[in-house]
């Protein structure tokens, strides 16, 4: 078998087709509860004859930096993708960080790519794609890249493939439903029947992990769907790696109101009106499910300012986990400082972080809020169809599903 180097990790290319599942917002406990349901017989085979493990996730616990991490097999210091949204000094703006300029490191799919692997990617959102695809060679033989939001909009020179409804037999999904990752499936399948693909990513998206706790009858749906399509996949022959990018929690008080610390409220009522900047790297175009409210913020402090004073003061508010410095926040988890600002904040379990009330739309939540983003949303499962070799205490990050696929599954 070739062996394959990118990013300081080598990998050993697979004789099956390798498929790995980034489930959005899979906190442990969903896939225990369809399988206690027996709903879902084939992630019960799985989890009882391959590989059940549980992995930690990126902080912030977001799907960019998560999703980059896993497709790099490295951290956001090393990627540079540290958030879906993010403040650029150099320009002044606030933006998003969708675009693959911001990419500092080559994905798995390219290295794999120049060793003359056939890749596929099926991301739900469209935000995702351009990330996933950076720098492959898009082609019907070479790569496949798009995503269920756009699949009406795939073409041969931008996606490597066209007609994707005909192929998939589905309509196109409403981006705030299930049928948007159920799409991701039926599509996985579909190619790996036609194209049969060395590596396979699905990513998903969380709009029910968002709505739903594991357990629940949607939830519950959700994974017996999921698992009819994995066991198509298990049936072709794939090595399947399942895991996530982050998990999730209720961040509601006792009437299902939005628990939040709006901090950008109080540092004005500390420091004066718009003397500092808070970012909330949760913030992407699909807010409806959250809010755009998470459990990690980022201050920027004017030229000059104390921040270990700020520091002190932050540690003093009820539902503040952690607030660090620049320097201690990035060190801790492994972001770029650069991308970075002067004060990282992590909320507890059951808060969310806001920067003023008035400047978050929350029409859209129909259900009492669970999202993520903190250190209380780091466990996630890491699951695969094989046993592996692992030794029994290993400590795994959710990026190592790659590694552990390609170089440990029997």
């Amino acid at each position: 078998m070739t062996s394959v180097t990118v990013n300081g990790r080598s990998y050993q290319r697979s004789a099956q087709p390798v498929v790995v599942v980034c489930i959005d917002g899979s906190e442990p406990g969903y896939i225990e509860s369809a399988v206690a349901t027996g709903r879902a017989p084939f992630l019960a085979r799985m989890l009882k004859d391959g590989t059940n493990r549980l992995a930690q996730c990126v902080v912030p616990s977001f799907t960019n930096p998560n999703n980059l991490s896993i497709v790099t097999g490295a951290p956001p210091k090393v990627h540079g993708i540290c958030g879906n949204f993010f403040y650029d000094p150099e320009s002044g703006t606030e933006v998003m960080m969708n675009d693959p300029k911001f990419l500092r490191a080559r994905t798995i799919f390219k290295a794999f790519q120049e060793q003359g692997a056939k890749i596929a990617v099926v991301t739900a959102k469209d935000k995702l794609r351009r990330l996933l695809g950076h720098e492959l060679e898009i082609g019907p033989d070479r790569a496949i890249c798009f995503s269920s939001e756009l699949a009406d909009k795939a073409s041969l020179s931008e996606n490597g493939i066209e007609n994707v409804l005909d192929l998939v037999g589905l309509p196109l999904p409403d981006v705030y439903s299930a049928g948007l990752s159920e799409f991701v499936f039926a599509a996985g399948v579909k190619l790996m029947e036609r194209d049969r693909p060395d590596l396979m990513y699905l990513s998903t998206t969380d709009y029910i992990q968002h709505k739903h706790a594991p357990g629940t009858p949607v939830a519950n749906d959700f994974y017996a769907m999921m698992d009819g399509y994995l066991a198509q996949l298990d049936a072709l022959g794939a090595v399947i790696a399942v895991t996530a990018d982050h998990g999730m929690n209720a961040k509601h008080d006792s009437r299902g109101a939005p628990d939040v610390i709006y901090l950008q409220d109080l540092l004005d009522g500390w420091l004066g009106k718009d003397a500092v900047r808070v970012i909330l790297p949760i913030t992407d175009p699909y807010v409806v499910h959250h809010g755009a409210l998470g459990s990690f913020a980022t201050i920027y402090l004017p030229s000059g300012s104390s921040v270990p004073e700020l520091l002190d003061r932050l540690r003093t508010v009820p539902g503040i986990d952690l607030a660090l410095s620049r320097s201690e926040g990035c060190a801790r988890f492994e972001l770029p400082e650069d991308r970075t600002g002067d004060v990282i904040v992590v909320s507890t379990a059951h808060k969310v972080l806001g920067t003023s009330a008035d400047r978050h739309d929350l029409s859209g939540l129909t259900e009492p809020l669970r999202s993520h983003g903190g250190v209380s949303e780091q466990t996630v499962p890491l699951v695969l169809n094989r046993p592996t070799d692992l030794p029994a205490g290993a400590k795994l990050r959710n990026f190592d599903i790659f590694d552990v696929a390609l170089n440990h599954a029997r």
